[in-house]
Parts: structure tokens; C-alpha cells; sequence
């Protein structure tokens, strides 16, 4: 296993980490992720070549999430893992005690190196960079609707701007003309910049998905990298050159069930494409089950009533409405909401189902937690940042598990089809 693993990486979210566990598929590399730091006599498949550790780091005290973090990264070390991956939100961190900086720092220093990249675009899903400049589907970060975010409003675009309050490290942006030259222009750049300033972090543009190409030539070769998923693929695509490349298995089969708790207008628009299509509903009264006059039995009463269709519970809302029930307070809903659709998913899998697909981050987490599951083997991808995932020790069960803001409107119906027997290599 020691030679095996090429790429070890530290997510700071579950979903975040199926997102890059994702792309490491993709790029042909056989991949597993854990939802935490794995015990040390952990054993898995011995054509692993990517491991993804999903930590909770995002929103916590920085020191917090530091050690954390070192934690994960002497767990990969121990694994055998040759380069390093630091995976955060494409939308970034623009809180002054944001832990993208100083998690970046500490992992810097802890493998002795003296520079890393800052890439957390995603094209595919809009999130672009140029000039430095962090943009979302074409709108700078700080004038999007993510400058409204509850947690980590956006209040700046620019990513060295972002990171100034982060890190003591400058930011040196690499854009897209200066990427057309030589590879030895660049880099004696960027020497002189060390030279002037030490340790430091490259903010290269990324505009168009083949930029990715340009970027791996450059700083592929670093042991330490960070950004969202973007790069993710390229990267595994060429680690894994010259070797067979994973051959990933998503079917099974049984039963599926859908469960949404995601707010997010495209978790919404996959909903009402579902129900449109003639897909079979069940909208949670929020306010009904906060006081417990609407039950879990109730929503899987509804599911068995429906044997011959596949299921959508959901309680997802408009903002207006949400703002609206949290009127009877806002962490008692979403801890009701969290709790029943984990429960539901618990129940279902003990009554012989084998497909969990599940919209939202935290509904996602509070399911794993309670399903008891905590690695998976990542198969195809649903969507762009979205796999089909399978428990390393219940083998027949498939789950899929996005954030909110990912996937296209016919997201569940391909979510379905995908996880089926039929579709299995």
C-alpha cells in the first residue's frame, strides 16, 4: 500500500472531499475517501491511488483546524502518499480568520516546501479566476450572490486580497499571458519574487477547463498543491499515465430513495424538473415536525405506500418561507430537519434499500453520521463534483451525495439511473 498511493488529500468538508474524490476518479486514479482521519491499521484495496481525507475544518478556530489538519497530513504521509492536495470551496473564504491561509501555511512548513498554488476555480461549474480576480458565472465574487453567504459572506474578489488577512505569505498572481511563455520565464519569476519575499503563494488564472493543462505544466511537480477541484483531474490523469486506469462499478440493486434539505435555487429546480416529470413527492412541513405533529413515520409511511416508485422527501424551500419558519428558531428547524431525513435514510436502508441520494451538505453529513459509514470506494460521476459513492464495508449500497449548488436540473434522474443494476460495468 506504501507504493501505491499517489495523491493524498485533505478536504475541509464532506462534500468538498467527494467533489475532489470525484475528479481524482475521473482522472483514472482508483480512489477512496474518509469522512475523518482514519484509524492507523485502516487497510484498503491495493490499487488505491488516491486518498481523500473529509475533515470538518471550514468555519472552526483556525489552530483548531491547523491541527487538525496535520493530523490528516501525517495520516497520508503514513500511507505512503507522494504529492498533496489541499481542497477548499471554489466560492474560497473571505472571512479574515478564514483557515484556507493558515491551513495552507502550516502544511507548507510541515513538508519543508517553500511555495504552493491558490487554484479554487472550477470552470465547469463558473467558478473562474483571472487576473487574480475570483469570478462566479462570469460575476466578481463580492458582487454575487455569495457576498450574502450566513457563514462566509464574500467581501472581496481579489484572491490576494483574501488571503492577506490569512497568512503572512504574499500572493504573486501568474495570468494567463504570462502562462503562454516558456516554462523557464515563468519560473525565474517567480525565483526572483522568493528571492525578494520567502515562502509565498502562485494565484495562476484559470478561465476555460484547458487552462488546467497549462497550469499542471507549471506546477504539477510542486509536493504540495491547493485550490477547489478543477485541476483535480488533469492532475490524476497524468499521475496515473502509463498504468491502467481505474475501472469504476456504480450499479447495484434494490430500491432508491431521494432525500433533499438543500435551500439552494438549483437543489430547487431539481426538485420541481423531479415532480414535473411525473416524479413521486413529499414536501416536510418544517414547522409540523419541529413540533412533532408531523413524524418520521409519517414520511416512511408515504414511501412504502409508494413500493412501485421512487421517492423524493424533500424540505427544501424559497428563502422567504425559510426565513418565515425560522421564526420558531432557526437552529431548532434545521437540527428537526437533519435529524428526521437521517433517521428516514436509516430506516430505509434497514428495510432493504441499497440507494441513498441526497441534496445538501449538512442533510449529507447528518445521513453518513447516522448511517454509521465512514470510507468510501468513489465510482462514476452523476454530475461534475458529484460520484456515485460505496461503503468499503457494506458493499452493496450505493450513495450520492451533493452540495447544494451542484448538479444539473435533471439531477436526480440521472442520479437514479446511474446507481442501478443495469448501468454497472
Amino acid at each position: 500500500m506504501a507504493d501505491t498511493v499517489l495523491w493524498g488529500c485533505i478536504a475541509d468538508d464532506f462534500t468538498g472531499a467527494s467533489d475532489a474524490a470525484s475528479f481524482f476518479e475521473k482522472g483514472g486514479l482508483k480512489t477512496v475517501l474518509f469522512n475523518g482521519i482514519p484509524k492507523a491499521d485502516t487497510v484498503f484495496d491495493d490499487d488505491v491511488r488516491a486518498v481523500v481525507i473529509a475533515l470538518k475544518i471550514r468555519s472552526i478556530d483556525s489552530d483548531e483546524a491547523v491541527r487538525t489538519a496535520l493530523d490528516a497530513l501525517e495520516s497520508l504521509k503514513a500511507m505512503g502518499a507522494k504529492q498533496f492536495y489541499y481542497k477548499y470551496c471554489s466560492t474560497f473564504d473571505s472571512t479574515p480568520k478564514g483557515n484556507i491561509g493558515p491551513v495552507s501555511q502550516a502544511v507548507m512548513e510541515a513538508l519543508g516546501e517553500t511555495k504552493t498554488i491558490l487554484c479554487p476555480a472550477l470552470p465547469v461549474n463558473g467558478r473562474t479566476v483571472e487576473k487574480g480576480v475570483l469570478y462566479v458565472n462570469g460575476v466578481p465574487l463580492a458582487e454575487s450572490p455569495m457576498k450574502n453567504h450566513p457563514v462566509n459572506p464574500m467581501w472581496d474578489s481579489e484572491i490576494a486580497e483574501l488571503m492577506k488577512p490569512q497568512s503572512e505569505y504574499p500572493c504573486i498572481n501568474v495570468d494567463i499571458e504570462e502562462m503562454k511563455e516558456e516554462d523557464e520565464e515563468v519560473w525565474n519569476r517567480l525565483n526572483e519574487f522568493e528571492k525578494q519575499c520567502g515562502n509565498y503563494f502562485i494565484v495562476p488564472d484559470y478561465v476555460i477547463d484547458h487552462d488546467a493543462e497549462r497550469i499542471a505544466d507549471l506546477f504539477g511537480g510542486l509536493k504540495f498543491l491547493t485550490g477547489g477541484s478543477g485541476i483535480i483531474e488533469t492532475l490524476a490523469g497524468r499521475s496515473c499515465e502509463g498504468q491502467t486506469k481505474a475501472s469504476a462499478y456504480c450499479g447495484t440493486e434494490g430500491r432508491a430513495l431521494i432525500i433533499a434539505g438543500s435551500c439552494s435555487e438549483a437543489t430547487r429546480k431539481q426538485i420541481d424538473r423531479y415532480i414535473d416529470n411525473g416524479g413521486t413527492a413529499f414536501k416536510i412541513n418544517a414547522i409540523r415536525l419541529l413540533y412533532e405533529k408531523q413524524t418520521v413515520g409519517d414520511l416512511w409511511n408515504f414511501v412504502t405506500e409508494n413500493p412501485d416508485r421512487t421517492v423524493l422527501v424533500y424540505s427544501s424551500d424559497t428563502p422567504d418561507n425559510v426565513k418565515y419558519n425560522q421564526r420558531h428558531g432557526a437552529k431548532e428547524i434545521s437540527e428537526s430537519l437533519e435529524n428526521a431525513m437521517a433517521e428516514l435514510a436509516d430506516t430505509a436502508v434497514k428495510n432493504g434499500y441499497t440507494r441513498i441520494i441526497c441534496a445538501g451538505g449538512e442533510t449529507s453529513g447528518a445521513i453518513t453520521k447516522k448511517l454509521g459509514f465512514d470510507s468510501y470506494i468513489i465510482g462514476k460521476s452523476v454530475d461534475p463534483g458529484v460520484p456515485v459513492m460505496t461503503p468499503l464495508d457494506k458493499r452493496n449500497i450505493r450513495l450520492v451525495l451533493k452540495s447544494g449548488n451542484f448538479g444539473a436540473e435533471d439531477f436526480f434522474e440521472k442520479a437514479v439511473n446511474l446507481t442501478g443494476k443495469d448501468t454497472e460495468d
